[in-house]
């Protein structure tokens, strides 16, 4: 899968989440719209008990609903109109007590009928829209209905009550959109963050291979010319003339090292592998070094157990990889360097070993060595070159062979890194 269609890929999973996660949380909401109907209905029923109760015994409010609905006026010194204004009032506010005690704060309305619709008494307001109102009978007896005689029902009407369930769901709608609205606002300043770091990335890289490829003429150049004096040049320049090779071949090895990572990461971490004995290029590998570590006066040590690696393996990075350990042992160590190179089998790896006795990693330091650019921070190692590089190449090459690179290490007593790389069955 190329870049663009994988792009395309999360952007539809993406889309695709924040839709699955807008419609599960449409759906919590619908249950709880639900839950609070039901809610809802068993307060009313609770409400409704205490009001038939109240009002079907007597008692103050029944004694002045009962003069208004009768419209008897001889108890009173007001007009018959003020009475019934006066008993709207005090039942609507009995009916609010009732409501609010049950915890239904919703507005409503009332009406007090009789079954042949005539009405004997209204709620200090009214709605327009009677198509809209949810509406609870409540049969009267006792009191009120012995004064007319009549089967009384008296009416509760609710509007918007979607409205007052969503209040009362506040709790949990608006928390899930602010948390909707977070993860919408991390990811996208995520993707938005990455797609920055990646072209970044893309643009470093570029100038990095711009550059060491423009290196390399110049350096090549260098090596062909200090060669060619090499081989004219008197015995008391000779000297001068290796220490230059050398400075050449160290920056070329730089350089090839900086184009292999700048390679790995433009090739999404795929290298060529295939099926190799990887022990004679162990034994080459240590043969070099140690004319290496002849002519810089280092004290080496190899021990090579068993006959036959085999490996499904890139050599050449591999090498690669093995020998910037070897370097690295070389460059952090003390002034009387020993470097020990252990290569053998346990159960179906491959263990390499390379163990020194030098400046050793602390443990912060531990954490962080294999990253790209990181240097250790611990120790006299301002004199020492380098860019971070060795370490971060060693570790991802090891890691497209599916193996491991450890270290162990105790600050001022040296070093070791330790490679395991599974090994494949020897069909010969």
């Amino acid at each position: 899968m190329n870049g663009k269609k994988f792009h395309i890929v999360i952007f539809i999973i993406f889309i695709i989440s924040i839709i699955g996660i807008a419609i599960v949380q449409y759906q919590y909401l619908r249950i709880g719209l639900n839950l609070a109907k039901v809610q809802f209905n068993q307060k009313i029923g609770l409400a409704v008990n205490e009001i038939k109760e109240v009002l079907g015994q007597s008692n103050e409010l029944t004694f002045l609903v009962g003069k208004a609905i009768t419209k008897d006026d001889t108890y009173f010194k007001l007009s018959i109109d003020s009475v019934y204004d006066a008993s709207s009032y005090f039942l609507n506010d009995f009916l609010k007590e009732k409501l609010l005690q049950q915890g239904i704060k919703s507005e409503f309305t009332y009406t007090l009928y009789t079954k042949d619709t005539t009405e004997y008494l209204l709620s200090p307001k009214s709605y327009n829209n009677e198509d809209t109102l949810l509406k609870y009978q409540i049969v009267l007896d006792g009191y009120l209905p012995s004064l007319v005689k009549k089967r009384l029902i008296l009416e509760l009407q609710f509007k918007n009550l979607n409205k007052y369930f969503l209040s009362q769901l506040n709790g949990l709608t608006i928390p899930s959109l602010l948390f909707i609205v977070a993860i919408l606002f991390v990811i996208i300043w995520v993707l938005k963050s990455f797609y920055w770091q990646k072209n970044l990335i893309t643009i470093t890289n570029e100038f990095i291979n711009n550059l060491t490829h423009e290196l390399k003429t110049p350096v090549f150049s260098i090596g062909i010319a200090s060669k060619i004096l090499l081989e004219k040049t008197e015995n008391e320049n000779k000297e001068l003339v290796s220490l230059i090779r050398s400075q050449v071949d160290k920056l070329k090895n730089q350089i090839e090292k900086v184009l292999e990572l700048a390679s790995l990461e433009g090739k999404r971490n795929f290298i060529e592998r295939k099926v190799i004995d990887f022990n004679p290029v162990i034994i080459n590998l240590i043969k070099d070094f140690k004319k290496i570590a002849t002519m810089e006066n280092i004290q080496f040590l190899s021990e090579v157990k068993g006959e036959i690696y085999m490996l499904n393996c890139n050599s050449y990075h591999l090498e690669n990889a093995i020998n910037g350990l070897l370097e690295n042992a070389k460059k952090y160590s003390n002034e009387k360097i020993e470097i020990a190179l252990l290569v053998f089998q346990e159960e179906k790896r491959l263990i390499i070993s390379v163990k020194d006795n030098g400046i050793g990693i602390s443990d912060n330091d531990k954490k962080n060595i294999f990253d790209k650019y990181y240097r250790v921070s611990s120790g006299d190692v301002h004199n020492v070159k380098g860019y971070g590089l060795g370490l971060n190449y060693a570790k991802r090459i090891v890691k497209l062979h599916k193996g491991k690179i450890t270290v162990k290490s105790t600050l001022g007593q040296g070093s070791e890194f330790i490679i395991s790389l599974p090994l494949i069955k020897n069909e010969k």
